[in-house]
């Protein structure tokens, strides 16, 4: 009895370690494609030191059974430290944040780093391949799935979208990440300026978002759904980053951007080198909520304001008029604040946002994470 009792423990011991390995490993399906191998899991502890590596991570699979893949590339560094992700594409319109990551990797050599910077490109895959929004399924006759509401996902229940964002932030995200910062721009139809959503009340994701000398910064609470949130709720500190608009390269944004982002590899000691400018150099505005104004009519709409702009309370910010060229309605801000977003497309309907400004609310309205806003109004 005594010697069973050994064995089984013995058994047990050695089953949990393989097992934690097993999990622990990174996983090579035995595919290639355009020459680069195919994984189904990402330890970035595998990899050889002082190296690039790229790969394509295994997603969820289409009706078809194929599946969507998505590119990776890791520099590892030549010794320890943190690991950062920078993630592009979980809309699939939003190509500045490709850009952005692109050029911020082309500037890391893995033989002069500590740590760890892993980039991956076109997380929504089929929003990617139609500059879309939304992730296209063909269930119930075709719908349209905001990635960046399903976070973390489920691997084995819900919807493709559901099942793929659980596959990838269970064995690619998760696994790999002390920090993650998360580039989008605004939807088809809108711009948003240089802006960063934060959770100020956490130290150290206040300190990384003030290394970027941007436009704007909200101090804000995060949404259920969102990829920041779901980091953030797993002790990931996280960013979530809009440059400018979408379907474009903004020649004007990105370069903020790639050197806020350098930034926070030298704050983590991923590189040497003195920190460049900050928050503080380029006068970040900050705030902690969000004035949405929201068209009434139907019609065709002129802005007064920009992106930017410093507004005030009554101030007219848009015009609408109808086909006739008759004036159907005046905007006006209600707040005092910057403008953080607006409407693009010149003929709009009803309910439509028009414009979103980002201003300090009274101390007695918000908490110290700032203010939620409605899932109408959450632009990430």
């Amino acid at each position: 009895m005594k010697r069973t009792i050994i064995t089984a423990a013995a058994t047990f011991t050695v089953a949990m370690f393989a097992g934690v390995a097993a999990h622990a490993a990174t996983v090579y399906t035995g595919d290639t494609i355009q020459g680069k191998r195919v994984i189904s899991q990402l330890d970035v502890n595998d990899l050889e030191p002082g190296k690039k590596h790229s790969f394509y991570f295994q997603g969820v699979q289409m009706g078809t059974g194929q599946h969507w893949y998505l590119p990776v590339v890791v520099a590892k560094g030549a010794k320890t430290g943190k690991r950062i992700l920078l993630i592009s594409g979980v809309h699939g319109d939003e190509v500045s944040p490709v850009d952005a990551v692109q050029r911020t990797m082309a500037q890391l050599d893995p033989a002069q780093m500590s740590g760890t910077v892993t980039a991956v490109y076109d997380v929504s895959r089929p929003a990617k391949e139609g500059v879309t929004r939304m992730w296209p399924i063909a269930q119930w006759g075709g719908q349209l799935i905001d990635l960046n509401r399903v976070w973390p996902g489920n691997e084995a229940g819900g919807n493709a979208p559901t099942r793929h964002a659980g596959l990838v932030f269970n064995r690619l995200f998760k696994p790999n990440a002390d920090v993650a910062l998360d580039f989008h721009t605004a939807a088809t139809g809108g711009g948003f300026t240089a802006f960063i959503f934060a959770k100020l009340s956490k130290p150290e994701i206040k300190a990384m978002a003030e290394l970027y000398p941007i436009e704007q910064i909200k101090n804000d609470p995060g949404y259920a759904g969102t990829l920041e949130t779901s980091f953030v709720m797993a002790g990931i500190p996280s960013l979530t980053i809009e440059i400018g608009g979408p379907r474009y390269f903004d020649k004007r944004i990105i370069p903020m951007f790639v050197e806020g982002t350098m930034n926070v590899f030298k704050y983590h000691k991923v590189i040497s080198g003195d920190i460049g400018r900050t928050s503080k150099d380029a006068g970040t505005f900050f705030g902690d909520a969000f004035h949405t104004v929201r068209a009434t009519h139907g019609g065709f709409l002129e802005l007064l304001v920009d992106l930017g702009a410093k507004v005030a309370p009554g101030q007219t910010l848009a015009i609408q008029r109808n086909s006739f060229g008759e004036v159907v309605r005046e905007y006006k801000a209600e707040v005092g604040g910057e403008v953080s977003t607006v409407q693009r497309d010149a003929m709009i309907e009803p309910g439509t946002r028009v414009m979103q400004i980002l201003y300090v609310s009274p101390a007695a309205k918000c908490g110290g994470d700032g203010c939620a806003e409605e899932q109408a109004d959450y632009v990430e």
